[in-house]
């Protein structure tokens, strides 16, 4: 350090001095202006919110005394709201859950594996896969159309009509179904996204030296992804309520457990528990779809790279 030049020795000290300068700079330049505008901004956010917990709490009250003075409110809500019940119910209600959960895994994989090769096929320009873009066209064009049950009825009742693999388990026929019926719609979300990036980022790879399938793998589907991320997740949320469904096929699902317990008791409260089961599973989501959606607007509003 003796032989170090005086102005090297004195560079931390430096560095502290005009992180200290910019920092009283940038504070005295905030005009009076500004900070009325700020203590304006904090008092309108703080009145937005008293507003909000008054309409919010004024309008629980309404409903509470509609309810209240309902003539059939009692039994609506011995019928529906029963504590008893729905401590009963909850265990079998909660065990058939964890098989949505475990279709819904599996349907997700199965989703995006087979929305993503449709997509692809439907953007390639290449006369060979003419025969396939046609077919992927039509496929999602029908699948589209067609309403999930009747596609887990077709699923469900038509493979095993073939007798070609034997006993398949209700929850494997539904996880199909649900592959065939989704894999259409995040197609056509993943199709609008690939179209969407500008021609010359495919043109800039392609000058690089990449082929078209890396310049797809690397350079479309990341940004792709990001523009319809919101889209993709109403998309999966919506099919974290459609996998109640294959209880129509047998599977004791949440759904099921729930119509077995009101078969017994002839009281709907377990409906009521598998409808909160499955809110619970799915508000994280939704919020997390929220945020995003939030964050995306924020950065393009912001001139950001998106």
């Amino acid at each position: 350090m003796q032989n170090t030049p005086p102005i090297f020795q004195r560079w931390p000290k430096l560095l502290v001095f005009c992180a200290e300068t910019t920092m009283n700079n940038s504070s005295q330049s905030v005009s009076a202006v500004e900070l009325d505008r700020r203590q304006y901004r904090r008092k309108q956010n703080l009145t937005s919110v008293v507003i909000s917990i008054v309409s919010t709490l004024v309008l629980a009250a309404l409903v509470a005394t509609v309810l209240g003075l309902s003539p059939g409110w009692s039994r609506v809500q011995q019928s529906f709201f029963s504590g008893e019940y729905f401590v009963k119910s909850f265990p079998a209600v909660l065990k058939g859950l964890w098989l949505n959960v475990q279709v819904l895994f599996f349907a997700t994989i199965g989703v995006a594996i087979v929305g993503t090769l449709l997509a692809v096929v439907r953007i390639s320009t290449s006369a060979v896969l003419f025969p396939l873009r046609a077919l992927a066209q039509v496929y999602t064009t029908v699948m589209r159309g067609i309403p999930m049950i009747v596609v887990l009825y077709l699923v469900g009742f038509g493979i095993p009509g073939l007798n070609l693999f034997g006993r398949i388990p209700a929850a494997v026929l539904g996880t199909i179904a649900v592959v065939l019926t989704y894999s259409a719609y995040v197609a056509e979300v993943l199709r609008a996204g690939f179209q969407d990036v500008h021609p010359s980022q495919r043109a800039s790879a392609r000058s690089l030296g990449l082929t078209s399938a890396q310049t797809i793998r690397m350079i479309v589907i990341p940004q792709a992804l990001r523009k319809v991320a919101p889209a993709l997740m109403n998309d999966f949320i919506a099919m974290q309520k459609d996998v109640g469904l294959i209880s129509v096929l047998g599977a004791v699902d949440a759904v099921r457990a729930a119509q077995i317990s009101v078969a017994s008791s002839y009281n709907f409260t377990p409906y009521v528990v598998a409808s909160v089961l499955f809110v619970a599973m799915s508000v994280p989501f939704i919020l997390l779809n929220d945020w995003y959606t939030e964050r995306l607007r924020k950065r393009e509003l912001n001139g950001g790279v998106v």
